[in-house]
C-alpha cells in the first residue's frame, strides 16, 4: 500500500507543499476502502445484530417488560465484534504488512496518520451501527407488533437506546484501533479487547464485592449501559457496590478508555521507533 501513500501524501516534485492532514485522510480512506475485510465486517455486523435481535424476539410475549428499542439493540453483544476487529485491523495493518515505513516517510509527523485512522474508524463504526440497528428494527417489526412493543423516538429511553447503540459500537471500534495501534500485533490486540469487554466483565460479575464491583464499573464494558434499558441500568446500580454510573456514565467510562489508549498510542508513535 505504500505506493498509494506516495501518490496521495508525498509532495509533488517541484512543489513546496508537503503532506497535509487532508492528504493523509485521503490515503487512509484509500487503504481502508481497498480492503475486502472492511465491507465483509460491515455486512457481518449488520447480519449479526439483526439475526440475534430476531432470535431473541421469538421469545417476546405481550406484557413482557422492555420496549421495542430494547429488542432492536439486543444484538449488540455479538455485533460489537465487527467494529472491534475492524478497529484492530486498521490499527495494526501498517505494521503487519511493513508499509509503515513508506507511510511515515511520506508523513514524517506521524500523528495525522493515526488521526485519520481514528476519524475513518469512527465514521465506519457509526454508519455500520446505524445500518445494524435499522436492520434490527426492520426484522423485529412483526414481533414487536405482536407483543405490542412500540418504538417511539420521542420517548427519552428509546432515543437514548438508539443513539447509545451507535455511540457504543463506535466506541468499541475506536477501542480496537487504539489498542491495535498501541500493541501493533492483531492477535494480541483482539485478545486484549475481548478480555476487557467480555471476559473480565463476566468474571467480576460472577464474583461480586466492593472491590470487584468497583473494578467492573471502571472497565470499558461499562459502555454497554448505553444499550441497556432504564430498568436494567437502575437494577444494576442498585445491586452493585460500585459507583452508580447510570447509562451515560458507562458511556463516559468507555470514552475515557478510548482517549487514554489513543493518547498512549500517540506517545509511542511520536517518542519511540515505529518498528
Amino acid at each position: 500500500m505504500g505506493h498509494l501513500l506516495d501518490r496521495t501524501t508525498a509532495p509533488v516534485p517541484g512543489s513546496t507543499r508537503g503532506p497535509t492532514a487532508t492528504r493523509a485522510l485521503a490515503a487512509e480512506w484509500t487503504k481502508i476502502t481497498g480492503l475486502r475485510s472492511t465491507a465483509w465486517l460491515a455486512a457481518a455486523t449488520v447480519v449479526a445484530a439483526a439475526g440475534l435481535a430476531f432470535g431473541l424476539g421469538l421469545f417476546v410475549r405481550p406484557g413482557d417488560a422492555g420496549s421495542g428499542a430494547s429488542l432492536a439493540v439486543a444484538g449488540y453483544a455479538l455485533a460489537q465484534l465487527g467494529p472491534l476487529v475492524l478497529g484492530v485491523l486498521v490499527g495494526t495493518g501498517e505494521y503487519a504488512t511493513g508499509t509503515f515505513r513508506a507511510t511515515f516517510t511520506a508523513v514524517p509527523r506521524r500523528l495525522p496518520v493515526l488521526g485519520s485512522q481514528a476519524v475513518l474508524t469512527a465514521g465506519w463504526g457509526a454508519v455500520t451501527a446505524a445500518a445494524a440497528v435499522g436492520a434490527s428494527l426492520l426484522v423485529t417489526s412483526g414481533q414487536r407488533a405482536g407483543a405490542r412493543l412500540v418504538v417511539d423516538v420521542a420517548d427519552a429511553e428509546t432515543a437514548r437506546l438508539l443513539v447509545g447503540y451507535v455511540l457504543h459500537q463506535t466506541g468499541v471500534a475506536l477501542l480496537g484501533l487504539a489498542i491495535g495501534a498501541l500493541l501493533r500485533h492483531a492477535t494480541a490486540a483482539v485478545v486484549t479487547v475481548v478480555m476487557l469487554l467480555l471476559v473480565l466483565d463476566q468474571f467480576l460479575a460472577a464474583n461480586p464485592g466492593r472491590f470487584t464491583d468497583l473494578l467492573r464499573a471502571l472497565l470499558p464494558a461499562a459502555g454497554a449501559r448505553l444499550v441497556q434499558g432504564d430498568a436494567q441500568v437502575t437494577a444494576l446500580d442498585a445491586t452493585s457496590l460500585g459507583p452508580d454510573l447510570g447509562a451515560w456514565g458507562g458511556g463516559l467510562v468507555l470514552l475515557g478508555w478510548v482517549v487514554a489508549l489513543l493518547g498512549a498510542a500517540i506517545y509511542r508513535l511520536r517518542r519511540h521507533d515505529v518498528s
